[in-house]
């Protein structure tokens, strides 16, 4: 039988409090066994350690054995076993946190690329208009800025009332600065004023409500009001959209807004009215998340369905404006996937791959793209890889199964 000592003290990191970072436990006199014997730690299960709570969310609050007791008898195999897996769970809620922490400044970084994405042309369109080249300003589609605009302003509803400030700092910006785009048609009378004074009242209304929602400050009435305008403002946009991008294959008609408007406000009455199932309801409860996604998710396939009816136009698209695109929702992936919200995942994936890595697979300088696509593939390996580590799991698989599952 071999002989055990009493290991020196060990450092048990715990949450900052008062009393300081750390504070030393004693580790306990083991108890040593024969090899082979039934019981015994050359025997112990390796998964009995990874049996104990986690304890990802909260710290690791488990009294530890007073040195006193440690020194005043010896602990059974299983005590030594439970301590061990104290250990591993404080470990691994470090390793947690520390995720959590670094995917929410991820997420907020966005905000420099998507900035970076929109602010040329905001200059160009003042200079534009200081030097009273209006006609200049008929270029920008200000249906297209409009649609972006109310993707974003319910985008921002969405992630207020989850609370996740980053992305609400995203959405507020992209708000803000597509506001001021619009702002710079209607000056120069590319956008008619009777719609630029209905979009300031929708989106001063909207930051407004956001804003009280997220400290709290709004009753739960006012609230699902919102949320039911923004719905069927939502519904009514998104095939309308669709539509339009297959004209002149199709016909011009206002007829798929139309009906889907018509569909929502009904489906909004029958939420509201408890004709509907609690799943039913809370599905409409999403409807408005999920238009927002994809209105932006279809704005990357009607660039590409308008390069390819005409070829010469990717000449006009910048390739680093591609790669701003690309960066900032590749930024808020890590994020999406680790608070296992599929509609966000979905949405950042589709834009980064679609909107700006699809739209770079199109340009002539094979080097720039060569880089952009390892740059993006080793992110997002990284992702997975710090995600399945911070969850405890074994394979990045389990992590995808849950985002897919919301469990």
């Amino acid at each position: 039988m071999a002989s055990c000592g009493v290991a020196p003290p060990i450092a048990v990191a715990r949450p900052p409090s008062a009393r300081g970072s750390f504070v030393r436990f004693p580790l306990p006199r083991i108890r040593c066994l024969p090899r082979g014997r039934s019981g015994g730690p050359s025997q112990a299960n390796p998964r009995l350690f990874l049996s104990f709570p986690l304890l990802r969310r909260r710290g690791c609050r488990l009294s530890p054995t007073s040195a006193v007791d440690s020194d005043s008898s010896d602990l059974p195999v299983h005590q030594d076993l439970k301590l061990l897996g104290f250990l591993f769970g404080c470990l691994q809620s470090s390793v947690f946190r520390e995720w959590d922490a670094m995917t929410a400044r991820f997420a907020g970084a966005a905000n420099v690329p998507f900035l970076l994405l929109q602010l040329p042309q905001i200059i160009l369109n003042y200079r534009n208009l200081v030097a009273g080249n209006k006609a200049a300003l008929f270029a920008v589609p200000w249906l297209g800025m409009l649609t972006g605009l109310l993707g974003n302003l319910s985008l921002l509803s969405y992630f207020a009332k989850k609370r996740e400030t980053e992305a609400v700092l995203v959405q507020t910006l992209g708000v803000l600065s597509t506001y001021a785009v619009i702002s710079q048609l209607a000056v120069a009378e590319s956008m008619p004023l009777p719609h630029f004074i209905v979009t300031s009242v929708v989106i001063g209304a909207g930051l407004v409500l956001n804003f009280l929602n997220y400290f709290g400050w709004l009753s739960e009435g006012v609230w699902r009001f919102w949320e039911d305008f923004i719905t069927v403002g939502g519904l009514a946009v998104l095939p309308q959209v669709m539509w339009s991008t297959f004209v002149p294959f199709v016909p011009n008609s206002i007829l798929p807004g139309l009906f889907s408007s018509i569909g929502a406000v009904v489906a909004v009455v029958m939420a509201r009215t408890g004709k509907l199932s609690e799943k039913g309801a809370k599905f409409v409860g999403s409807i408005s998340g999920w238009t927002a996604t994809l209105l932006f998710m279809w704005m990357p396939v009607a660039q590409m369905w308008t390069s390819y009816l005409n070829p010469d136009n990717i000449q006009g698209l910048s390739a680093i404006s591609m790669l701003l695109a690309m960066i900032g929702n590749g930024l808020m992936i890590p994020r999406a996937l680790f608070i296992r919200d599929l509609m966000w995942f979905t949405g950042s994936s589709w834009a980064a791959f679609l909107h700006g890595w699809g739209n770079l697979l199109r340009q002539h300088q094979q080097e720039f793209f060569f880089a952009a696509t390892l740059g993006l593939f080793l992110w997002l390996g990284i992702a997975l890889w710090r995600d399945t580590i911070a969850y405890g799991h074994g394979s990045p698989i389990k992590s995808l199964e849950e985002l897919v599952s919301g469990k």
